[in-house]
């Protein structure tokens, strides 16, 4: 778990203990996407073994389920937004990743989910502007685009006038990486001729070859990136264990108390001037000179003991722990329930639990097999 200072930007890499002896983009390569406006196809609580043409996910590493609830008992309105995208930024396999959980409004939430990952695209496109085609697989580092992507976001959301409500937001970003610039231009190349007619063919007869779009090189690495701000949390899963890769920016923090205070805040009953229980935000133009949008983020490379992550507002994380979640969800995914199955039954236990918040989570499952080509 991450306990460390965020005063005013965090860029980790994380160093987990290491594996004994890891509305969206309309192009043409992203399979499916989802929001709270456009929900993912509904699917039974327990997975299937056989892979068809009219799975979604076909021939990516990862699968994702996400499961909301409005809470009625306490809440008259549904405030978060969700968003996924499959074949993020036109790069095969990647995956963007997304939950806003709004306050004092919808307005907010629901701007990010249209807009922060186009945002976070051309940021990205922007430092390959002088390849065409762009490759298809990442070189840089991309925690300082999330960041970019998050202030930016925030100046355009008092701009537009969408600012006087806020939410949270916790976004990854999963891709393939290479050190190797030949490499990168010779992929983008080949992509540019046959990515978008879906022409990728196996190099060898296999079947895990098959199995994906992406095929493995050995000079190619996964890497996750998560950014948050506020409460929002997204958790790894590693062999079993929880690891947090989001920092909780509230005003029971004593870093984030610090800070304020020394902006020209107050804290009253844990509350930004007694106002907002968060102290980071996107929107909240009334507070941003207390209630900043710059990120926590982190780096982390995943390997084949990297099982999934669980992306997921306050509502969880209020009446359930980081360790709690994860034993559930491996156990539920040990019974051969499915991304989208185990997203609904760690719904249901926050509402189980009398959480008195909107719920959504959303977990993205991930393939080890594709590090066995």
């Amino acid at each position: 778990m991450i306990n460390e200072s965020d005063t005013e930007l965090a860029n980790k890499t994380l160093s987990l203990p290491p594996a004994p002896p890891s509305s969206s983009s309309t192009s043409s390569l992203n399979k499916i996407s989802g929001s709270s406006f456009n929900s993912p196809a509904n699917q039974n609580d327990s997975s299937s073994t056989t892979q068809d043409n009219n799975d979604p996910f076909n021939g990516l590493s990862f699968r994702v389920g996400v499961a909301e609830n409005k809470n009625t008992i306490y809440r008259n309105k549904m405030e978060d937004v969700h968003t996924y995208i499959a074949n993020f930024a036109e790069r095969v396999d990647w995956g963007y990743f997304a939950i806003f959980d709004g306050h004092a409004g919808k307005d907010t939430a629901r701007w990010c989910g249209n807009n922060l990952h186009s945002i976070l695209e051309q940021d990205i496109d922007d430092e390959h502007e002088d390849m065409n085609p762009a490759p298809p697989v990442g070189k840089y580092d991309i925690r300082t685009n999330l960041c970019r992507t998050f202030v930016k976001a925030d100046e355009l959301i008092a701009k537009e006038g969408a600012g006087s409500s806020g939410c949270t937001a916790a976004v990854a970003v999963l891709r393939w990486e290479t050190d190797d610039d030949e490499e990168e231009e010779k992929e983008g190349t080949k992509q540019a001729k046959e990515g978008e007619e879906n022409e990728n063919k196996p190099v060898e007869n296999d079947e895990k070859k098959k199995q994906f779009d992406f095929v493995k090189k050995v000079n190619h690495k996964r890497m996750l990136y998560t950014s948050n701000v506020g409460d929002s949390r997204i958790v790894l899963s590693r062999r079993g264990k929880p690891y947090r890769l989001s920092y909780d920016h509230k005003a029971t923090d004593l870093n984030e108390m610090n800070r304020i205070r020394d902006s020209g805040g107050l804290i009253m009953k844990n509350r930004v001037n007694g106002v907002l229980a968060v102290t980071r935000s996107l929107g909240d133009s009334y507070m941003k000179d207390l209630v900043i949008g710059k990120p926590f983020t982190t780096a982390t490379e995943v390997t084949p003991d990297d099982e999934y992550i669980i992306l997921a507002c306050d509502g969880v994380w209020d009446v359930i722990s980081d360790s709690k979640a994860c034993s559930l969800v491996t156990e539920l995914f040990s019974k051969g329930y499915d991304a989208h199955g185990a997203a609904k039954k760690l719904c249901q236990l926050a509402m189980d639990n009398s959480t008195t918040d909107n719920v959504t989570v959303m977990i993205v499952k991930f393939d080890k097999d594709v590090f066995n080509l």
